[in-house]
């Protein structure tokens, strides 16, 4: 009896992973530089099907990470399940075989970041545009990201609030919905970043211990790298809908926690948020207690 309830327990696992896999469709966006960018689209359902969709950048300081890491999976099976459709897309890595930045020089990261931001804004248009083949509710489009991938939809979603000419390949009425940012941040080299539209509504989770992206603001005259907790911080003054949540004594772990640990919360967010419409600003002092010896 026992090892029929094994294979029957073995037989369920395998039918689920063999339904997700079989949602899983993939899509060449563009060629840049002889490297060929590709889109993974998941759904639970026909891909004509119009949804509600999340486009997801991957980490890895734009030195490494792959789109379909085994790590993001549990993720993207969630928002899936819960009836969302989830694009995970291949950018540039600009800061590959480069020397690291240094707070007198980052115009090397400035450039790895332009490239991830035009790649997200491509594979963006090539969604619009091909709306009815793949099923996107181009009215209904976040974004998420995680560590290198959180900094580009931070940064994107700034910029084109500001209609900058770097938002070019989208069409000018054309807004993200909202933004899911694990351990993210914006690099502005025109001092303290401002909205001249308000920024899409946004959710922020970032460890206070954080060394690999900056917490709060890092700033050199006019430049600088502003932080998930300075980016709160703003949205509160300003009256822009927000939700942060801080933890005290983690570091970059953060960057990917919160896509196996606050799934919920993050459904939440959506459901209230965005599909709702409730203009809340909330922030969550979650503290990571040393155990006691």
């Amino acid at each position: 009896m026992n090892y029929k309830m094994l294979f029957l327990t073995g037989l369920i696992i395998l039918s689920n992973v063999y339904v997700f896999s079989q949602i899983k469709k993939t899509f060449t966006y563009s060629t840049k530089d002889t490297q060929v960018l590709k889109l993974d689209v998941y759904s639970n359902q026909d891909l004509h099907v119009k949804k509600t969709s999340i486009i997801f950048l991957f980490g890895g300081g734009f030195v490494k990470g792959n789109r379909d890491d085994s790590y993001y999976l549990p993720y993207f099976k969630k928002l899936v399940e819960n009836n969302y459709k989830v694009i995970s897309i291949d950018y540039r890595l600009g800061l590959k075989g480069e020397k690291w930045p240094t707070v007198f020089n980052t115009s090397v990261l400035k450039n790895a970041i332009s490239y991830a931001v035009t790649d997200l804004y491509d594979a963006t248009a090539y969604l619009i545009a091909n709306s009815e083949e793949i099923g996107i509710d181009t009215s209904m489009v976040l974004l998420s990201g995680s560590s290198a991938g959180a900094v580009t939809i931070l940064q994107a979603d700034w910029e084109k609030r500001n209609n900058n000419s770097i938002t070019k390949p989208l069409p000018n009425n054309f807004q993200y919905k909202g933004v899911i940012a694990f351990a993210g941040s914006i690099l502005s080299y025109n001092g303290k970043p401002k909205y001249k539209v308000p920024p899409a509504p946004t959710m922020m989770f970032h460890g206070t211990d954080d060394k690999v992206v900056v917490y709060n603001k890092i700033k050199l005259f006019n430049r600088g790298m502003f932080g998930s907790r300075y980016l709160a911080s703003y949205f509160k003054k300003q009256k822009y809908p927000y939700y942060f949540q801080f933890v005290n004594n983690k570091g970059h772990e953060i960057a990917g926690t919160p896509m196996h640990d606050n799934r919920n919360e993050i459904l939440w967010f959506i459901q209230t948020y965005i599909e709702q419409k409730k203009p809340y600003q909330m922030e969550v002092n979650f503290n990571a207690l040393k155990p006691h010896k």
